[in-house]
């Protein structure tokens, strides 16, 4: 195809790339396609404000990962145009709007009709909730928090319940936004008093949202104590969406080991590990997984192989794999290895303190395989394989094994050395019945929570003045949301 310019009295042919054209024209109707379809979420927002149901606005935050990744300028002007009237509330939208980056030529979608009267609270906070999503997608963080505060100044000034859904969605990008400014600390404030008043206010999700926030807050700063303060003086709604509920498991998992209560914070990661989606959120479920194979190891367990070797997890687990290796042969050498190499990688992954409590059961594991190897050694030798520093420290170190029952042996200070005594039939102690109970509490407590879980329709009193159309498009309804739900179950991961 071939375009004539007439310049300085000539006429100069240009070849023009037909899939050029096709490809802007394919882009332009992406455009108007993704404009119509803010346009419908907005008319659902309307719609659950009219009626008072939230599923509707639930339904459209389902449906934001899909919509944040077809964002664009031109979609922002054009949506800003339509639901704000001309003025300060639309330049001020527009002025937040992100630059198209340098090179990229972005296609102008037709404009709309201009709105004649402001929008309703709920749809001035979802214009701004996706504003500051594609804010946080490109980077520009300064413009992220100016947005992020004009939507809280939005949201903690009114006082719709029909708000709660967007709001509490709101909370967790704020906080977001703030973490990527290095500042967390400044609103630690404003997360209290505003769960206060979700407290007050029976707005189940927005108190788990900002429980979930408050928590990392802490965490971020190493304030264990504060946040299991946190946790006993809060209550953690049990109507949350199972992303909060793994959140909460996850940090509540963080605080017990740290806190030394390894078997809590075991069983609160294995919990969070099967809230998470199973399919998709890959980065959360490397996270609890560190996290659970450090806790097994301080329990004196080892890893089963299989959890290395799944695909998803194989790469960022090597590092805990060597380690896992080391503190099962109890080679105090490959240990000292292990950390230094992979240090920074563990404190990144908010796991070294808990890897350097792993050195005491390194030697745990060298002594029981000492024991089991050798009828009579002396300390000398003990210090020679474990690569201690003088055989009194080997001699400390054997009598706290011998006391805590790690070993059965004996010290003869007067010849010098450790005997260790025949082994018995562990079947003939308690140690199979503690194990046997241990694993029934297990699956009481995940039984009950099972049950806590389940979620069951309202008693309908008006059976009768539903008609059968609306039966039907209720039903439909519903199995969209639950589509939804199965297929956008990663949102915030």
């Amino acid at each position: 195809m071939t375009n004539t310019v007439e310049t300085s009295g000539q006429d100069v042919e240009m070849e023009v790339d037909p899939s050029s054209e096709n490809a802007g024209d394919t882009k332009k109707d992406q455009g108007v396609s993704t404009v119509l379809e803010i346009r419908e979420q907005i008319r659902q927002i309307e719609r659950a404000v009219a009626s008072k149901e939230s599923r509707f606005i639930l339904r459209v935050l389902r449906s934001l990962p899909n919509t944040r990744r077809k964002l664009s300028a031109a979609i922002f002007r054009n949506i800003a145009q339509s639901i704000y009237p001309a003025g300060t509330d639309r330049e001020t939208a527009n002025s937040l709007i992100p630059n198209t980056p340098a090179g990229v030529i972005e296609t102008e979608i037709p404009r709309s009709r201009s709105a004649s009267k402001p929008p309703i609270a709920e749809v001035d906070a979802y214009f701004y909730l996706l504003l500051l999503v594609k804010l946080i997608d490109e980077g520009d963080i300064k413009r992220a928090v100016v947005c992020s505060e004009a939507l809280m100044s939005k949201i903690a000034g009114q006082n719709r319940r029909t708000l709660d859904l967007i709001g509490a969605k709101s909370y967790f990008y704020y906080s977001r936004v703030i973490e990527l400014n290095n500042c967390l600390e400044t609103i630690r404030g404003f997360l209290h008093a505003r769960l206060r008043t979700a407290t007050l206010r029976n707005d189940f999700e927005g108190q788990a949202v900002l429980i979930n926030c408050l928590l990392r807050n802490y965490l971020h700063y190493s304030l264990y104590d504060q946040a299991d303060k946190l946790v006993k003086k809060s209550v953690f709604p049990v109507s949350a969406s199972n992303n909060e509920w793994a959140r909460f498991l996850y940090y509540l998992g963080r605080i017990k080991a740290a806190k030394l209560e390894y078997s809590d914070a075991h069983k609160h990661l294995v919990q969070a590990l099967r809230k998470a989606p199973q399919n998709a959120a890959v980065g959360f479920r490397q996270t609890v997984q560190k996290l659970i194979i450090v806790v097994e190891l301080l329990l004196g367990n080892i890893p089963e192989r299989q959890i290395f070797r799944q695909a998803a997890l194989r790469k960022s687990l090597a590092p805990y794999f060597q380690l896992t290796q080391a503190v099962r042969l109890g080679n105090l050498q490959r240990f000292g290895e292990v950390v230094e190499n992979f240090g920074p990688k563990f404190q990144q992954d908010h796991t070294y303190t808990l890897i350097i409590r792993l050195r005491h059961n390194v030697i745990k594991t060298a002594i029981r395989s000492i024991g089991l190897s050798y009828s009579r050694i002396s300390p000398n030798d003990i210090a020679k394989r474990l690569m201690l520093d003088s055989a009194e420290d080997a001699e400390f170190i054997v009598s706290k094994a011998i006391r805590d029952g790690v070993i059965e042996a004996t010290l003869d200070p007067e010849q010098n050395y450790m005997r260790s005594k025949e082994s018995t039939d562990i079947y003939s102690t308690r140690e199979p019945q503690l194990a046997f109970h241990e694993r029934i509490t297990f699956c009481l407590d995940l039984h009950n929570q099972s049950v806590k879980a389940m979620r069951y329709p309202p008693k309908s009193y008006g059976k009768d003045l539903e008609s059968a159309e609306e039966r039907r498009e209720r039903e439909q309804q519903d199995l969209e949301l639950a589509k939804e739900m199965a297929e956008d179950d990663e949102d915030g991961f």
